[in-house]
């Protein structure tokens, strides 16, 4: 079998393995009147009313499986009941399912924001408030903290961060002070309730402030850190004038940990990038190989990640025959011109393409999004190898071209070399596979 079948077949299975019905079964379960979720426990006898507030790209699958674990305990005198902001609408009773934008904001991210802060505004001691929240809320739940900021300057904002380059803590400390419902402002509008946030991680290990822009915990950065990130990135940030001095006001700080919200609330990660790693290198072992984790370079450029991955794999090659390198996290691609189609999947497949074939390495790499979705295409990644250049050129394409364009998908399309989930309702960052055997 061709490696980019190999490879393909990797990936697909480790979604598999991620589904979040198992994962949610398997991390809250009830004992008695007690729920346990994760490492805290719950009196469900001491509450009144039980609210589900799921936003982002895994949202659906999320609040449905917490209904179907809560459902059958609900006592008289209870009420369950939720809203869910996602790609896709939930068809389960007692779930108000809205559809937030994404990648940028829409309406419907405005209009999902004030519903949910009206949902959450009669929240008191006897309420106990589950936050599902995944990668994707950022832009699915959406409130300017300034009123006059229209729907046009905060899409434009998010756009800027896209295109921007900046790291993820850099484009979230942002975003945060500039929303009414990120950076825990949500908590703060179920202030009285005790709250329990439970996540999809799609950020770097340690960093649960940062998914969704944090729209439930304590936000660590301050409005400091938002004037000197403005100050010293100005020249990927163009805004507009009226977003600069928005940005260099006296902003309002976003609550800290120490503010009495987060008094009677607890986070905990379901799933993250770890468990994408682990079921990828337990399948790739299964096959065969000899597998080596490499996550140095997250967050990297494209360029320079592609660099770095693609002499490791050599490296490697030199004493293993059959070896995998795996590398999960997010690289950067500063988009500075042309309106292809692709994202930073295939970017990164096609730079790598050129790589080899101008090295003359043999060896097979995938890059893909865990959600299924990789920029403004339709595929969740790529797969190339030492064949992918010459095949392009037969076929009249040009992959340095491509890549100038950011056109990745088109070339990738036509070679057969996408790959594609459709959205697959979970969200664990990317993963990056190489592959090679002698």
């Amino acid at each position: 079998m061709p490696l980019r079948d190999t490879s393909r077949q990797i990936f697909r299975a480790t979604l598999d393995r991620l589904q979040i019905p198992t994962v949610m079964q398997r991390q809250i379960h009830y004992d008695e009147n007690l729920l346990h979720v994760g490492g805290t426990r719950y009196a469900m006898d001491g509450f009144r009313h039980i609210k589900i507030v799921s936003a982002g790209k895994a949202a659906v699958p999320m609040a449905a499986s917490l209904m179907d674990i809560l459902a059958p305990q609900v006592a008289r005198g209870q009420t369950l009941d939720g809203i869910v902001v996602g790609t896709t609408l939930a068809e389960r009773h007692g779930l108000r399912s809205l559809l937030g934008g994404h990648p940028v904001p829409t309406e419907q991210s405005f209009l999902a924001a004030a519903a949910v802060l009206g949902y959450l505004s009669d929240s008191d001691r006897e309420t106990l408030v589950f936050f599902l929240i995944s990668g994707g809320a950022s832009t699915m739940l959406e409130q300017p903290l300034d009123s006059a900021t229209t729907l046009a300057d905060t899409a434009a904002f998010h756009q800027v961060l896209v295109h921007s380059g900046l790291r993820i803590q850099e484009m979230n400390t942002l975003r945060k002070h500039f929303s009414a419902v990120k950076g825990g402002r949500l908590a703060v509008a179920a202030a009285n309730a005790t709250k329990c946030t439970l996540l999809i991680s799609d950020v770097p290990e340690g960093a649960l402030d940062v998914i969704g822009s944090g729209p439930t915990l304590p936000d660590p950065s301050t409005v400091a850190d938002c004037h000197a990130i403005v100050r010293e990135r100005r020249e990927v940030l163009p805004f507009s004038d009226r977003l600069m001095e928005f940005f260099t006001s006296a902003l309002p700080e976003t609550p800290k940990a120490d503010h009495p919200a987060f008094l009677r609330a607890s986070a905990f990660a379901l799933l993250s990038s770890s468990d994408l790693c682990i079921e990828a290198a337990r399948l790739a072992e299964q096959a065969g190989f000899y597998v080596v984790v490499d996550n140095a370079c997250d967050d990297w450029n494209y360029e320079t990640a592609a660099e770095y991955l693609l002499q490791r794999i050599a490296t490697l090659r030199q004493t293993h025959k059959k070896v995998c390198l795996l590398s999960v996290g997010e690289i950067s691609v500063k988009v500075e011109h042309g309106e292809g189609i692709g994202g930073r999947n295939q970017h990164f497949v096609l730079e790598c393409a050129a790589r080899i074939a101008e090295s003359g390495q043999r060896v097979t790499v995938l890059s893909a999004g865990s959600d299924g979705i990789d920029g403004n295409s339709r595929a969740a990644g790529g797969v190339a190898d030492e064949t992918t250049v010459k095949r392009a050129e037969e076929m009249g394409w040009s992959v340095s071209s491509a890549l100038k364009r950011f056109d990745s998908h088109t070339l990738l399309e036509a070679l057969g070399d996408t790959l594609t989930t459709g959205p697959t309702g979970n969200n664990v960052r990317d993963l990056r596979m190489f592959l090679s055997e002698s």
